[in-house]
């Protein structure tokens, strides 16, 4: 990892809370996540805190698709258990990506044009596990949402015909 790399994510781990509040005043305002606009601030806050704090061991692996799926699995179950949005779950997760940058650059983090340079690398890797964030947070919702249905089938002792209405769904095991 970079020197760079380490000044960003140790700017992050260092300043989450300060960063997580800077999210969360837009969150609760944003017309694009309304759900947030009467959530209590601990349970937003925790959301964010939750990806700051762990910021670290997306760059610190060697096969950070996994270690994305870890975080991001988690962040999207606490979303779904929340009963937020998917669409509003995907936006407040931006919103978090575009606050750690607003917040470094605003600290002045990388203040030489060698630094901003290095920054943009790191923004490359960072983009990167945004990608796959993104992509797991729905399809965690998508696994979250079957689940859901089939039980709701299950406790009214309905054969469920999710597996062949939903494509790409589950294949009923064979009795």
């Amino acid at each position: 990892m970079t020197t760079h790399a380490t000044k960003l994510i140790e700017t992050i781990e260092y300043k989450a809370q300060a960063i997580a509040e800077q999210w969360y005043k837009n969150v609760k305002m944003n017309p694009k996540t309304p759900v947030f606009h009467t959530m209590p601030q601990n349970t937003a806050m925790e959301l964010a805190l939750n990806f700051y704090s762990n910021f670290r061991k997306l760059f610190d692996t060697e096969k950070p698709f996994e270690e994305a799926h870890v975080l991001f699995s988690k962040y999207a179950g606490d979303c779904y258990n929340e009963r937020i949005p998917l669409p509003q779950a995907v936006y407040s997760l931006i919103l978090m990506r575009r606050h750690m940058w607003l917040f470094a650059e605003y600290q002045a983090v990388f203040e030489s044009a060698i630094e901003q340079r290095h920054a943009l690398e790191s923004q490359s890797r960072m983009i990167l596990m945004f990608d796959y964030a993104q992509y797991v947070v729905v399809a965690t919702y998508d696994e979250l949402i079957r689940r859901e249905i089939e039980d709701k089938f299950k406790s009214l002792k309905i054969k469920s015909p999710f597996f062949v209405l939903w494509p790409g769904g589950r294949k009923e095991k064979e009795k």
